[in-house]
């Protein structure tokens, strides 16, 4: 039997041990903890959530579970109640938060687990329903269906429901938000009978061949579940209770006399000292010294191992070397005559001759005159003794 309640200020329930337990949080209650609506004459509809842990601590018991969709639906706290815990009051902190307004309101819900040894229930049965999620199924109503149904096809005299997962509890994935997909739910029965005949069709090597080649099995009796619940039969789970398989391995006993290792020998309680220096030396100083023989080894193949301009210059053909000379004489004249733009022109720039007599040529400057303002090419009136050549004279003249 599945106990239902509404949320009340310091509430006492009483749920039985291993029977569903479901405890709605309704959100019309909770309106009354918070200030009307700022608009008079508006119907409130502000977002509220819930938040619920075990007294003293962060999180709930680990058999309840709380699940609320939207802000604007009601919570539901659900699970199954361990034997464990029978005798224990379990208080459970519930604290609203009103959305719009920040506000909160808190209330204790004590639980009281009591026992259920008094109607043992041994054959057991889960359903995974795809066309479901956990909130809807935890609906008093929709429950009340699915569990007229499985008394129908397992007529037993006591009928339970003892646990209701999600499937994404158990790996599932979510669902694409398409054409109304579901997640799908586990509802868990429990019954006081043997399974059925109808329960016991998935396990005939037809049906499990089927579900192998990931068919539907034919079960006769899934109609009757077909109008509301679509149930995935190669996913039910049989579990009877009453047929414990014993793990108990016969021990066999020798003398009793384990052989004689000695005399123990316990530690002493002092503790003596220990010389680390061994330790260091074989940590830093070998490491060190090793590191230090290969860098002085390194320097003497770098710096003593040079081979020096002489033997680059014996290894060089002459040829090269007369070419090399020439070039740093020549680049160290043009050096020397850019430090000083005053002194006399090279030689080597001046002409010797005079290109039509064949005289001697004079130098064109002193070494006082300004050179910087003689043009580079000199015109034929500028230069010198130069000789005029005779004109051509008309016919006339002659």
């Amino acid at each position: 039997y599945t106990i239902l309640s509404k949320v009340h200020s310091d509430r006492n329930v009483y749920p039985s041990a291993g029977v569903l337990f479901v405890h709605v949080l309704e959100r019309e209650y909770f309106k009354g903890e918070f200030p009307p609506y700022p608009k008079p004459g508006e119907i409130s509809n502000d977002p509220i959530t819930f938040n619920t842990n075990l007294m003293g601590y962060p999180d709930r018991p680990g058999w309840l579970r709380y699940i609320q969709r939207t802000p604007y639906s009601d919570g539901v706290l659900y699970g199954s109640p361990t034997v464990e815990n029978v005798g224990k009051p379990t208080i459970i902190e519930i604290t609203a938060y009103n959305r719009r307004t920040f506000e909160t309101a808190r209330h204790n819900l004590i639980i009281n687990i009591m026992s259920a040894e008094d109607f043992p229930l041994p054959y057991q049965a889960e359903f995974f329903i795809r066309n479901m999620n956990v909130e809807e199924m935890l609906a008093s109503e929709v429950l009340g269906d699915f569990l007229g149904a499985v008394k129908n096809v397992w007529q037993p005299e006591r009928l339970n429901a003892i646990n209701i997962t999600s499937a994404l509890d158990r790996g599932g994935r979510v669902p694409l938000p398409i054409n109304d997909m579901k997640e799908g739910v586990y509802v868990m029965v429990g019954a006081d009978v043997p399974f059925s005949s109808c329960l016991r069709e998935v396990e005939n090597p037809q049906n499990q061949l089927r579900c192998s080649q990931e068919m539907e099995p034919v079960i006769t009796c899934d109609k009757k579940f077909r109008t509301q619940f679509h149930i995935d039969w190669c996913k039910i789970s049989l579990v009877d209770n009453t047929k414990q398989v014993s793990t108990f391995q016969e021990v066999i006993r020798g003398e009793g006399i384990l052989p004689d290792g000695g005399e123990y020998k316990p530690p002493s309680d002092t503790l003596k000292s220990k010389d680390y220096y061994s330790d260091f030396l074989i940590t830093l100083a070998v490491p060190s010294a090793i590191a230090l023989v290969l860098f002085l080894i390194l320097a003497y193949i770098m710096c003593c191992r040079r081979e020096g301009v002489e033997k680059r210059n014996m290894q060089t053909p002459d040829i090269q070397l007369v070419h090399h000379s020439a070039i740093q004489k020549s680049t160290k004249e043009l050096r020397d005559m850019s430090k000083n733009r005053e002194m006399a022109w090279p030689l080597s720039t001046l002409p010797v001759f005079h290109p039509v007599t064949g005289e001697l040529v004079p130098a064109l400057h002193t070494d006082s005159y300004d050179n910087t303002s003689t043009p580079l090419m000199q015109t034929q009136q500028n230069l010198p003794h130069q000789t005029q050549i005779p004109q051509q004279q008309s016919a006339g003249q002659y």
